[in-house]
């Protein structure tokens, strides 16, 4: 069942407001079916059928007819759904007409209105009206390609109003994909199209029926009356009356329109006199003008009445016009010397710069100010450079408030509160007086490299602008000034490179003046010289000039310079970081040397002071300090590989390492009364262990001695090594050499050490034997038998264990190195005094085997083959035992001996002994 169809509602026109037959596009609801259900359409009231296209239900497109209403819907009325409404209206403008007598004071742009009953003179072009869519279908483009299409049908053309207009090419192009159907309909559109074109034309006749009646009418009624006056043969009456009708109209319109011409004429005239009275007015005026605006600084308008003047008045011959032109160009002179003075100012911005060059530019001042301002600039650059040395170098004489880091500051920063862990980070948290104050060399090189990086991109950018052409106007370019320019900016291109070669120049030899006096000549100094460098940068701040003068080289870097402008910067920074590392080797040797002073004797479990670890964080420090520096950006070499560099390096390490091996020796030789020893403790695990020597630690020169030696016996096995190993990981390649010189130094130092500690404790012991054993007057030859070991080998033995205890109370580690000496001398001197017995009694025989054997036996644990030896020829001076009765008694006294004594001789025993926890 069939549903009845909505009627035609109009939701949208486009444009909404315009002229009479303004092409408008109708959307809505319902709009028809298509071309033949479509049967009304009117726009103000006013039926606009007759041009109406049904595009589809939604859209149609028409143009709006001269309504009488000046706003009005939009009804469109089909069969199938009958008259339509609008929710929108559209507004007709009838633009106001002037007739040919009527005065106006507007131009009236001659607008061709079409008019279909009294223009009829005045027709529609056929391509204005002819439809954007002639088939009334979809439009598919682009399938195939135009240069196909061309190949396909030559000479031909898919414009259906070309003369060689090809259907297949339009459908090809235009409907390559469209459906057979829809074809057919494209077939009923253009039969509809047609039949509506013969219908329109029909009722265009229809509509000027009247009109051509009334034509008709005046023809035949003209016609009569040629005829009536034929019949009456007086010759000529009818045309001599239309003849005298036509002059005396051709005199009336002449008579109407000569009015209006002369008004016409007048007001060109008077117009004409005012643009020449204005004209002359500027002139006149102009001088004043220009003074005024230049004291405002309206300079582009000063650029510009000058270029009309000039255009109007340049090449006049009146003298009036001469004289006041003449003024003008003083004025302009004037400003051009004025333009000028204020480019060849300093400071100004690279933006004023360019402005007032474009102002020359376009003034046409003589010259070249562009590389004026450029040679200008370059001298200022060079003079505020300069500058910065003299104020700065004024300001250290009169003593300013630069000051020097103290040398001992470095030192100072190494901070022990505790003792030092080995192993542990030897990182310190930097000072806040580090920074406090800079010394006036690192301030300077500071507001040095300030001056060039503030100044020399816009300086360089002034040249790039002054290169490519950018700073001169359009004038300028018109006038083939920029051309010209170009040129000279080409032909200088070598003397802006020598401007930008000499700052560069002149800040390295600035800085060398300053930091590296000995890298210039006599004739140098005394021009970038004359600075106090009696106390030496330390590596710290030369590291904070390595890093201004690194950023400097960026900056400019960055501006493309070539890289040969900026060789000399790298030298110079060659040259810092090269200075930089020697004079941080050198200030860490004088605080190497100041080491001793911070000595404080305290061991800990492993009996090391403090002393190799400040040593070790000294260098870390040092290495640390050295690793901004020492990094190589890009551009740089490692400086590490230049063989001498290398070779100082390496000497100053070597130097280095022996300056602190000379502080051991030192400290060894120092007396007690050079030393502080209120502060001296020993720290043990077990405090109440050996407090008797704990008492009597600080007297003694010979305890220095062995703290001494058991620090170097720390440096050769772990403070050296990590050493070794900062080193190489810090690019030192002679590491290996530096520390096999260092531990060649150090095992020298140790072994005097060693020997003197030796013969301080051995010499009373071997020196007692003898006296002990021949106390009393005894003999060998003529004793009683033995009753067990005398007081002699006792005391020696608590020698002995005395010095094990003073041994073992700083390092346990030196206890068998120290005793296994001693006893080779007890031993030696023990077998020298039994050979030197001639000869001995049954009894004297049993008493010198069983003290040999009795020291023997105890000092066990520390027999070396030496000492052995010793013993063997003590024993084999003395005769043999014969009887089991003298063998039995010997055990026996022995097994007392060592029975009285196990107390005291159980420190020779290492199982009896934990270690001590660290």
């Amino acid at each position: 069942m069939s549903r009845a169809r909505q009627p035609p509602l109009v939701t949208g026109i486009s444009p909404n407001e315009g002229a009479p037959w303004t092409k408008v596009t109708i959307r809505g609801e319902n709009l028809g079916t298509g071309h033949n259900d479509l049967i009304g359409l009117s726009i103000c009231g006013h039926n606009c059928l007759l041009t109406a296209e049904w595009m589809s239900a939604s859209k149609i497109v028409c143009r709006v007819g001269p309504a009488k209403d000046d706003k009005g819907e939009i009804i469109v009325t089909t069969k199938s759904g009958g008259l339509g409404t609008s929710t929108v209206s559209f507004k007709l403008l009838k633009p106001e007409r002037i007739g040919i007598l009527d005065q106006s004071a507007v131009w009236v742009d001659e607008l061709s209105y079409y008019d279909m009953r009294t223009d009829r003179n005045k027709g529609i072009s056929p391509l204005s009206l002819r439809p954007a869519n002639p088939l009334g279908i979809e439009i598919d483009k682009g399938k195939v390609p135009l240069k196909d299409l061309e190949n396909m049908f030559p000479g031909m053309s898919g414009d259906f109003t070309s003369e060689n207009f090809s259907a297949t090419w339009y459908l090809m192009e235009n409907h390559s994909s469209t459906s057979f159907e829809q074809l057919r309909v494209a077939v009923a559109n253009l039969k509809k199209q047609a039949s509506k074109k013969n219908e329109g034309s029909l009722a265009y006749v229809k509509g000027g029926l009247s009109t051509f009646f009334e034509a008709q009418d005046a023809l035949a009624a003209i016609h009569q009356k040629l005829e009536s006056d034929g019949t009456e043969k007086v010759e000529g009456s009818m045309t001599q009356r239309l003849e005298n009708v036509l002059n005396r109209a051709s005199e009336t319109a002449d008579t109407l329109f000569q009015e209006v011409l002369g008004r016409k004429d007048k007001a060109d005239s008077t117009r004409n006199a005012l643009n020449v009275l204005q004209r002359f007015k500027f002139l006149f005026n102009l001088p004043l003008n220009i003074e005024r605006n230049i004291q405002k600084g309206d300079y582009d308008v000063v650029i510009n009445d000058y270029e009309k003047a000039k255009s109007l008045f340049g090449n006049t011959e009146v003298p009036v016009f001469k004289k006041v032109y003449s003024e003008v160009e003083t004025r302009i002179e004037a400003l051009r010397k004025l333009l000028l003075d204020k480019l060849l100012e300093t400071p100004s911005t690279l933006h004023d710069q360019k402005r007032y060059i474009r102002y020359l530019s376009d003034l046409h001042a003589p010259g070249d100010p562009a590389w004026k301002c450029i040679v200008a600039q370059h001298k200022w650059i060079l003079q505020l450079m300069q500058n910065c040395k003299e104020d700065f170098i004024k300001e250290q004489k009169v003593g300013g408030v630069g000051l020097e880091m103290d040398r001992s500051s470095a030192l100072n920063r190494i901070s022990l509160p505790a003792p030092v862990k080995r192993g542990g980070s030897f990182q310190t948290p930097k000072d806040d007086s580090w920074h406090y104050k800079s010394p006036q060399q690192v301030r300077f090189v500071e507001k040095l490299s300030d001056v060039v990086i503030s100044q020399l991109p816009n300086f360089w950018k002034l040249w790039i602008s002054y290169v490519n052409g950018s700073l001169f106007s359009e004038t300028g370019e018109k006038s083939g000034q920029v051309e010209k320019l170009k040129k000279n900016a080409r032909q200088r291109q070598n003397d802006f490179k020598g401007m930008i070669e000499e700052v560069t120049r002149r800040l390295v030899q600035l800085v060398r003046g300053a930091l590296l006096p000995s890298s210039l000549t006599e004739l140098q100094l005394r021009q970038y010289g004359g600075w106090d460098t009696k106390t030496p940068l330390s590596g710290a701040w030369l590291t904070q000039v390595i890093h201004t003068v690194r950023l400097s080289h960026e900056a400019l870097s960055a501006l493309e310079i070539p890289n040969d402008l900026l060789q000399v910067i790298q030298d110079l920074l060659q040259d810092l970081r090269v200075h930089c590392l020697l004079t941080s080797l050198q200030h860490t040797e004088d605080d190497v040397k100041r080491l001793a002073e911070k000595e404080d004797w305290v061991v800990d479990n492993e009996g090391i002071t403090s002393l190799p670890a400040q040593f070790e964080q000294c260098m870390v420090q040092m290495l640390q300090s050295l690793k901004e520096p020492m990094e190589c950006k890009p551009g740089e070499i490692n400086i590490l590989n230049l063989d001498v560099v290398q070779d100082k390096a390496c000497e100053q390490c070597v130097s280095i390492m022996k300056v602190f091996i000379k502080c051991l020796e030192q400290l060894s030789t120092k007396t007690d009364g050079d030393i502080d020893t209120s502060h001296l403790s020993v720290e043990l695990s077990s405090p109440d262990l050996f407090g008797s020597i704990q008492e009597d630690f600080s007297s003694k020169p010979e305890q220095r001695l062995l703290i001494i030696l058991s620090n170097c016996q720390y440096l050769e096995r772990h403070t050296f090594l990590n050493l070794a190993e900062h080193l190489e990981k810090n690019g030192f390649t002679t590491a290996e050499k530096i520390i096999r010189v260092s531990i060649e130094a150090l095992r020298q130092l140790d072994e005097y050490l060693f020997e003197t500690y030796i013969e301080k404790k051995s010499d009373p012991i071997v020196g007692s034997l003898e006296p002990g054993i021949y106390a009393g007057y005894f003999d060998w030859k003529d004793c009683l038998p033995p009753t067990g070991v005398r007081s002699y080998l006792k005391e020696a033995l608590v020698s002995i264990i005395s010095v094990h205890a003073e041994v073992f109370t700083v390092s346990k580690e030196l206890v068998p190195r120290v005793l296994s000496k001693i006893i080779e001398a007890v031993a030696e001197e023990m077998s020298r005094l039994m050979q030197c017995v001639s000869s001995f009694s049954k009894n004297g025989a049993l008493q010198a085997r069983l003290e040999i054997c009795a020291l023997r036996d105890a000092i066990e644990p520390y027999l070396t083959s030496e000492s052995r030896t010793s013993f063997k020829q003590a024993l084999e001076a003395l005769p043999q035992l014969q009887s089991g009765t003298d063998k039995k008694l010997l055990e026996e006294l022995l097994n007392k001996f060592k029975s009285s004594m196990k107390l005291q001789l159980n420190c020779f025993n290492p199982a009896s002994f934990q270690p001590v926890k660290r």
